[in-house]
């Protein structure tokens, strides 16, 4: 009863923290506004999900990541962490908070650490873009560049086409990159093999975004932190990715979630 006491305390004291840098203020001149989405659906499994949080978590104690975020033009980024599975569900573990120092940085990770885990249901890629626009119209400072950062382990398969909501998110200049989670997992479940090709195809988009796969769950942490040093100091592919789906012919077909999602569905309607 006593740790339980602590722990409690101690969520309050960082959460504490975290909500003293907020509101932004309208006049705060940030390098980057980062919506860090992360995919919480049934696909991924508990021991997934904490390796993923725990990357997320150690990549904002990193000093590798704080002195990125000091080399910024104005040494100051605005961070939220959202939870996200279908279409209407998406949490905000950690609201917007500016970090411009390692304490920031440090209260932004212990503040994120100390929230419980969950599994939830469907995959809505376009959902989480589509959510994440709304919450850049509620930041209030103004920054450089406006980043969704979409890690996941599955294609779209709820809500409207994910290419829809990539393109007009790009049309309102904010960039959106993939981590595309490719691991085996031990219960077996359904994997689409070219993840990072869809991802590529159909995700991301916007000047300079990028894909950035992960292969080992080994490398979580060192993945995370590579990806998110990136961001912040605005070093994306050479290439940028700024013409909308429709205008291009991809190879990889954006709607094969959805497809799968049918086809389960007629396969379990066929069952005696």
């Amino acid at each position: 009863m006593a740790n339980r006491l602590l722990s409690t305390l101690a969520f309050f004291l960082l959460a504490g923290e975290v909500l003293a840098a907020g509101p932004i203020a309208p006049e705060a001149e940030l390098d980057v506004a980062l919506v860090i989405a992360v995919d919480v659906s049934s696909s991924m499994e508990g021991e997934e999900q904490g390796l993923q949080r725990e990357g997320f978590v150690e990549a904002f104690r990193s000093s590798l990541v704080h002195e990125a975020i000091g080399n910024g033009l104005h040494g100051r980024i605005a961070v939220t962490y959202v939870e996200w599975s279908g279409t209407k569900d998406q949490r905000v573990l950690v609201p917007w908070t500016i970090i411009d120092s390692p304490d920031r940085a440090l209260s932004f990770a212990n503040h994120l650490s100390y929230q419980p885990v969950r599994q939830a249901g469907m995959t809505s890629i376009s959902g989480v873009v589509d959510h994440s626009r709304k919450l850049f119209e509620q930041l209030g400072g103004t920054p450089i560049r406006r980043v969704v950062d979409v890690s996941g382990d599955g294609p779209n398969n709820d809500g409207r086409h994910v290419t829809y909501a990539r393109d007009e998110a790009v049309a309102d200049g904010i960039v959106i990159n993939g981590l595309p989670i490719m691991f085996r997992r031990a219960s077996g479940s359904k994997e689409l093999q070219d993840l990072d090709l869809y991802f590529k195809e159909c995700v991301i988009g916007g000047v300079g975004s990028f894909v950035l796969p992960m292969h080992d769950p080994e490398q979580f942490a060192m993945v995370i932190r590579t990806k998110i040093m990136r961001e912040i100091a605005g070093i994306g592919d050479a290439v940028p990715r700024i013409v909308p789906a429709q205008a291009s012919m991809p190879s990889m077909n954006c709607v094969t979630g959805e497809k799968r999602k049918q086809e389960d569905l007629l396969s379990q309607e066929r069952k005696p």
